[in-house]
Order: structure tokens, then C-alpha cells, then sequence
């Protein structure tokens, strides 16, 4: 799940777990403009162009580490001096694997999609070798009645998996035909959606529970949440209708070769690496080296009169101002907001709508024997995870099967799984104790996949995120759009918006909207030289 926003512990592991953090970064990059108000002198080399620096980045999350590694691999030639920095003492925002006793877990984001755009980041920070990827064959499961039943992987499972009954799926599939009620003109929620076209079933038993954003999807935002499907109808007056209309038009244009460096997945799966997700910003990390500033927290942006900006800091060494040509905000859309305030109203209050709620992510071991007989395959627990409707009478919101979908996950026969309890229909988790979390979790877990009378399990790891996806709400592209525009209308063209609140919630859309942040500042910058 992509992309939690700040974190605090709730619990977590005791005082010998490790997060796995790179140390602390060199002190100041060369090429920069930047002076310190208190504290020891920072001596600075000058940036050949008047002394700012191209591009600063704001925030060390995921998506702040992969725009300024997408400018140092695609556009180095118009953006040499990149700036990434980071208010906490740690790159990788809500990434966090942590390893102890021969177990490796991730308390925030638990994988990712293997798209090339993700796979292009992995290979230039290094980590070819590193990746993992799940089995393509193994199972995701729905909890439905009482039974963990199989997700239909691919088109000949459908006429046979007992998820749904033959009239949800002959609905599903008239509806998929264009077999519908038209679209109603308005911007449609995504239960809207999904009930119009593909039925109720369909949205009580598949969209319900795989809603990533761990959202209400009966206030989700079709458009701006799965984009991609709603545009499907758009095009083609229906979901097949514009699949087919897609890749025609995929068919038709030129095709760019593929990089020959890119492993090539098989069939649908998702990836990690062999130490666990925090590989990724912690290798991105030490190529950039002393251009990531940890432990600098913003005070306040200006604008400065040759049209660049003044950053100011709080650091290790006392308050620092720092130049630079544009600026690129990645940090949470209320933190942006409160930055923003001073110098655009419209802007700050555009970014003050959006809606994180909390998630906990609880990571418990059992004995291979507590699993139920029924649950195993060929004796092993197999599959990629199950997920829960609301509907159902369970409190969690799934549970992933950490140590059968990645290698070296757990010690010789023990399980590691990983649940998910909150989000936007159960706020109140943050009111709960570690372990009333724990205990939540573990009640679930023996209505379906625990034998009730197995011993307790080995709690590892509850993390609390309070603020963790942001809900892409009706409005939520118009909100953007606002702040957006306000920024532009008070001459603020070198600033621009990133993270999981603009590009999308998942790891892999963090990334590929690096990747398209990042040609916007080179764009910006190619005319910066001319004005």
C-alpha cells in the first residue's frame, strides 16, 4: 500500500530491532547558494550560473528521492544542482523494513507493481540483483460468508471461481459490454461506478475490499482514485469497448524499444527486495550523497526578485537560507499547506482539503501448525494475501502472507503476516492500545485462516500511522487543479506539486509521477535560461 504520510510508533518493536537507515549524510552539497544565520560558518562553492542551485526537492520520501534521481539520470544536463531535503534524521518517508530474530518485515508500503517506470528506478540505484518478485501464480483471497474464497487470476477462472453468483457474473459481463445505464453526468463515486457497470456483486465483493486506499469508496472519487478504468468508458462508451480502443492506439504508435537492462516479470506479480522496501531509498541515498540534507526542517519559502527562491531551515548548524532556480514540494498536502499559507491563501486552503485518515499496520508470527488444514496448499501456506469487506464482520482490512510471498521473510516454520486495521470507516484505531491491536488483528484471523485454539502469536511489530493515505475525494483533482493555478497566478511558475496526493497512493505511482515531475522541471528549467 502506497504511501502513508508521517509516522509515529505506536509500538512497534522492542529496543533490538533495527530499521534499516543508512547514516547521516554529508553536510552540504557543492554548487549552491547557501548561508547560515547561526551557528559555524558552511563554506560553499558557487553554482556556475549566479549561484542557485537548479532544483531543491522538499521532503526525502519515496517520491522526493525518485525526482531528484530522475533529474540526476534524465535531465542532469539542465538540472547538475539538485537539493533533496529532509526533516526527520532518515530518507524514505513511510518506508520501513525492519529485520530482527531471522524476520523481515515492512510497517508501512509492502510492495509494488513491477512496471518498467519502477523497474528503471531499481536498475539505476543499483538494486538489479536485489530484486524479488512474488509467485504470478499465487492466490488472493476474499473473505465472503464465512469462506476465504479465490480471486479469478485470469479469464478462464471466471466461470468457475465461487466468489460471485452466475447472475453477478453475467452482470458483470453485460455491464463490462456497455449493457448499462449511461454515465450520469456528474463526477462519480466510485461505488457509483463500479455498480452501474459491473453490478452489485462486483462492488460488494471485488472493489470493496481491494480498495488500496484503505478509503470509504462510497465517498472515493472514481475519476481522480482509478483514473485509468474511468477513462476506459470515456473512450470507448464502455470498459471493454475502450480496453479494445486502447490497445489499438497502443498498436498504432511507434514503439519505443525497451530498455535491455529491465528483468522481464512473469504474468501479474508484485516485487520487493531481498532486505526489504527501505533498499530502494537507501540506495538512491547514497548516489546522491551529500546533495540529501537530513534533519533540515522549512521554515519559510520567498520569492526572490531574479526570479528564483529563498528557502529557510532549521539545521544542525543553526538557521540556513538556501537559493534555488525551482522548487519541488513532495512532503504531505497539510504540510505543504501550512508553507504555503504566507504567500498564497487559495493555494494553502486548495491543499488543506484533502483527508488522510489512520491505518496500523500489525505484523504477527504463528507456528506453521496454527494455520488451518484447509488454508494450506500442499502443505504450505500459499498465496499472496486475503482481503476483508466491511460487509463481513471483521475489523481488519486484509492480511498479506509476508513470508509466502517473499523469500527469507521468517524462520524454518514459522508464518509472517501482515494486517491492515483503519482507515477512512475506522478512525478510532488511534484510541486503541498496541495491544487492543494486536488482540483485534488476532480475533480476525481465527474466524478464517487460525485455528481458534492455537497459542497466542509473536507480536513483532504495531505501527500506527495517523495521517496515512490521502483519500482521493469527489473534488480531490479540482482541489488540485486550485492550488495548482493559485501558485501560477501569483508568479510562482518554479514551483511544483509532488507526492502520493497528486500522482496516486501506490509505490509505483509515486515513482512513475517522479518521473513526470521531474521532465516538468527540466521543461521549466530549458526556459528558465531565456527569460
Amino acid at each position: 500500500m502506497a504511501a502513508f504520510a508521517t509516522a509515529t510508533s505506536a509500538a512497534a518493536a522492542s529496543a533490538s530491532a533495527a530499521v534499516i537507515r543508512p547514516p547521516r549524510a554529508a553536510r552540504a552539497p557543492a554548487g549552491i547558494r547557501c548561508s547560515v544565520a547561526e551557528g559555524p560558518a558552511v563554506s560553499q562553492p558557487r553554482a556556475a550560473g549566479g549561484g542557485l542551485a537548479d532544483c531543491v526537492v522538499v521532503g526525502a520520501g519515496i517520491s522526493g528521492l525518485c525526482v531528484a534521481q530522475a533529474l540526476a539520470t534524465r535531465h542532469r544536463d539542465r538540472a547538475p544542482d539538485v537539493v533533496v531535503t529532509e526533516a526527520r534524521d532518515r530518507v524514505g518517508g513511510n518506508i520501513t523494513s525492519v529485520e530482527r530474530d531471522g524476520y523481515l518485515w515492512e510497517e508501512g508500503p509492502n510492495s509494488f507493481q513491477p512496471s518498467d517506470p519502477m523497474l528503471t528506478m531499481a536498475v539505476d540505484s543499483g538494486l538489479k540483483d536485489d530484486l524479488v518478485l512474488g509467485d504470478p501464480n499465487a492466490p488472493r483471497f476474499v473473505l465472503w460468508n464465512g469462506k476465504l474464497r479465490p480471486v479469478p487470476s485470469k479469464p478462464t477462472d471466471l466461470p468457475f471461481f465461487d466468489l460471485m453468483s452466475v447472475g453477478g457474473k453475467l452482470r458483470a459481463g453485460f455491464g463490462a459490454l456497455g449493457i448499462r445505464p449511461p454515465p450520469p453526468g456528474y463526477e462519480e463515486l466510485v461505488e457509483e461506478f463500479v455498480r452501474r457497470n459491473l453490478g452489485d456483486e462486483v462492488f460488494e465483493r471485488l472493489i470493496e475490499p481491494f480498495c488500496v486506499y484503505a478509503g470509504d469508496p462510497s465517498k472515493l472519487s472514481m475519476k481522480a482514485a482509478f483514473g485509468r478504468v474511468w477513462k476506459l468508458e470515456q473512450i470507448g462508451g464502455s470498459i471493454i469497448g475502450g480496453t479494445f480502443k486502447t490497445i489499438q492506439e497502443k498498436n498504432k504508435a511507434p514503439k519505443a524499444p525497451r530498455d535491455p537492462r529491465l528483468p522481464k516479470p512473469k504474468g501479474q506479480t508484485v516485487g520487493s527486495f531481498r532486505k526489504g522496501l527501505t533498499m530502494l531509498p537507501n540506495a538512491i541515498y547514497e548516489r546522491l550523497g551529500s546533495k540529501v540534507k537530513l534533519s533540515w526542517k522549512l521554515l519559510s519559502i520567498t520569492r526572490m526578485d531574479d526570479r528564483g527562491y529563498n528557502l529557510t531551515y532549521e539545521t544542525p548548524e543553526g538557521v540556513v537560507s538556501l537559493q534555488t532556480k525551482s522548487v519541488v514540494m513532495t512532503i504531505p498536502s497539510h504540510v505543504a499547506s501550512g508553507l504555503l499559507r504566507p504567500l498564497s491563501t487559495a493555494a494553502a486552503d486548495a491543499l488543506s482539503k484533502f483527508y488522510y485518515p489512520p491505518v496500523a499496520a500489525v505484523t504477527l508470527s504463528y507456528p506453521k501448525e496454527a494455520i488451518r488444514s484447509e488454508r494450506l496448499i500442499d502443505g504450505e501456506l500459499k498465496g499472496f494475501g486475503q482481503l476483508h469487506p466491511r460487509s463481513q464482520g471483521v475489523e481488519t482490512l486484509g492480511c498479506l502472507y509476508s513470508s509466502s510471498l517473499f523469500p527469507n521473510r521468517a524462520p524454518e516454520g514459522r508464518v509472517l503476516l501482515l494486517s491492515y486495521i483503519g482507515g477512512a470507516t475506522n478512525p478510532g484505531i488511534v484510541s486503541k492500545t498496541p495491544g487492543e491491536l494486536v488482540e483485534a488483528v488476532d480475533r480476525d484471523l481465527r474466524k478464517m485462516l487460525i485455528n481458534p485454539g492455537a497459542k497466542d502469536p509473536l507480536a513483532l511489530g504495531v505501527r500506527v500511522w495517523p495521517q496515512a493515505i490521502p483519500q482521493f475525494l469527489v473534488g480531490h483533482l479540482d482541489h488540485l487543479d486550485s492550488a495548482k493555478a493559485a501558485l501560477k497566478d501569483i508568479g510562482f511558475q518554479g514551483m511544483f506539486l509532488g507526492g502520493n496526493y497528486v500522482s496516486g497512493v501506490a509505490l509505483g505511482r509515486c515513482v512513475e509521477g517522479a518521473y513526470e515531475v521531474a521532465a516538468e522541471v527540466s521543461n521549466f528549467l530549458s526556459l528558465y535560461a531565456y527569460k
